[in-house]
C-alpha cells in the first residue's frame, strides 16, 4: 500500500515537468509559424493602403504602403513580440499559473470566457459519444469473443475494421453528401447544434428534443467511428485471453455454467485494459474534434481551436492546449487508480 501511494505521489509530481515540456514545445512551434498577428496587421495595413491609393486617398502613406518603423515597433510591443521568446514564454506561463490564459488577439475577449462558453457543446457530444461507445462496444466485444470464428464474428469484424480505417471527419463529409440537406436522401440537416434560432424559438419542448436529436446523430456517429472499432477489438481480445487462462479452464472443469464463468470470472479481469479509456472521462470537456466540428459547423471547443490555429490566435490555441494537457495527464492517473479498483491484486511501486 505504501509503495502504491508513493507511486501516485510521484505521478502527480511528474505532471509539472511534463506540462512544462508540452507547453514549451507548443509555444516554440507557434512562434516559428509564419503569418502571426504582427504579419496579419502589416498585411491588413498594406491592403487598406492599396485601397486608399486606388481611391485617390493614399496621400501621406509611405511608398508601397509600408508601415513606419515606429508604428511597427508599437505593434510588436502591443502583442509582446518586442521581448525574447524565452521571456515571453515565462511571462505567459506565470499568467497561466495564476489562471489567466490571456486575451484573444482576434476577438479581444478573455480566453477563459471564450472556452467556457463552448464547454456545454463539447460536453454534450463528448458525453454522448463516450457513453454510447462503452455501452455498445463492451457487449459487442464480449459477444464476438464468445462467438469467435462464427459468421457473426466475421461479419462484425469487417464492419469494425472498415470503421477503424475511416477518419471521423472523412465519414462526416460522406454522410453529409449522402444524407445531408439538399442531397438525394435528404434525411439529416447539414450540421450545427439545432435549427436556426428564429425557427428554434417557435418549437415546443418536445419538438426541441426531436430537433436536437436530429442534429446530433451524424456528429456523434463520426465521434464514435474510430473509438468504436478500437474498444470492440480490445474488449474481444482481452476476454479471449482470459477465457484461455488456467483459472477459467478450472471453473469449466468444476461444472460451472458458461455464463457464470464468462461474466463473473473472466469479464472482470478483461475490463482492466478498458479502464485506460475510462480515465479519459475527465477529457470529455474537450472531446470535440477540430475537423469534425468544422465539417458539421458546430461551435464547440474543437471549432474554436481550429479557427484559432488558422487565425494564429496564439492565446486561444495555447489556452485550449493547457486545459487539454492537464485533463489528459490527470486522466492517465485516474486510469491507474481504476486499475487498482478493478483488480486489487495490482500494486504500483
Amino acid at each position: 500500500m505504501h509503495g502504491t501511494l508513493a507511486y501516485f505521489i510521484r505521478r502527480f509530481l511528474l505532471i509539472i515537468p511534463t506540462f512544462i515540456g508540452i507547453t514549451m514545445l507548443s509555444f516554440g512551434v507557434m512562434q516559428c509559424v509564419p503569418g502571426g498577428p504582427v504579419e496579419k496587421m502589416i498585411m491588413s495595413y498594406q491592403m487598406s493602403s492599396s485601397d486608399g491609393e486606388a481611391g485617390g486617398a493614399g496621400g501621406g502613406m509611405e511608398a508601397g504602403g509600408s508601415i513606419p518603423e515606429d508604428a511597427l515597433e508599437e505593434i510588436r510591443k502591443f502583442y509582446g513580440f518586442d521581448k525574447h521568446p524565452v521571456e515571453r514564454y515565462f511571462l505567459w506561463l506565470t499568467n497561466v499559473i495564476q489562471l489567466n490564459l490571456g486575451e484573444s488577439y482576434r476577438y479581444s475577449e478573455p480566453v477563459w470566457k471564450m472556452i467556457s462558453e463552448r464547454f456545454p457543446v463539447s460536453i454534450y457530444f463528448g458525453a454522448i459519444g463516450f457513453l454510447l461507445s462503452y455501452t455498445i462496444c463492451i457487449p459487442l466485444g464480449v459477444w464476438k469473443a464468445v462467438k469467435h470464428t462464427s459468421t457473426f464474428d466475421t461479419m462484425s469484424s469487417v464492419i469494425v475494421f472498415i470503421g477503424y480505417s475511416i477518419p471521423g471527419w472523412a465519414a462526416g463529409i460522406v454522410l453529409l453528401t449522402l444524407f445531408g440537406g439538399g442531397s438525394f436522401w435528404d434525411v439529416f440537416p447539414l450540421g450545427e447544434m439545432h435549427s436556426a434560432p428564429e425557427l428554434w424559438e417557435t418549437f415546443s419542448f418536445g419538438e426541441k428534443i426531436i430537433d436536437q436529436i436530429h442534429h446530433t446523430i451524424l456528429p456523434v456517429f463520426c465521434y464514435m467511428v474510430g473509438q468504436f472499432a478500437g474498444l470492440t477489438i480490445l474488449m474481444k481480445n482481452s476476454l479471449m485471453e482470459n477465457l484461455g487462462a488456467d483459472y477459467v479452464r478450472t471453473a469449466f472443469a468444476k461444472g460451472l455454467d458458461e455464463k457464470v464463468v464468462v461474466f463473473k470470472h473472466a469479464l472482470r479481469n478483461s475490463m482492466i485494459p478498458i479502464a485506460t479509456g475510462l480515465g479519459r472521462i475527465f477529457s470529455l470537456i474537450l472531446a470535440g474534434s477540430y475537423l469534425i466540428e468544422k465539417v458539421f459547423n458546430i461551435d464547440g471547443i474543437g471549432m474554436l481551436g481550429y479557427t484559432s490555429i488558422i487565425d494564429r490566435d496564439y492565446p486561444v490555441a495555447l489556452g485550449i492546449l493547457v486545459i487539454a494537457s492537464m485533463l489528459k495527464l490527470i486522466g492517465n492517473i485516474i486510469a491507474d487508480i481504476l486499475y487498482c479498483l478493478i483488480d486489487p491484486r495490482i500494486r504500483f511501486s
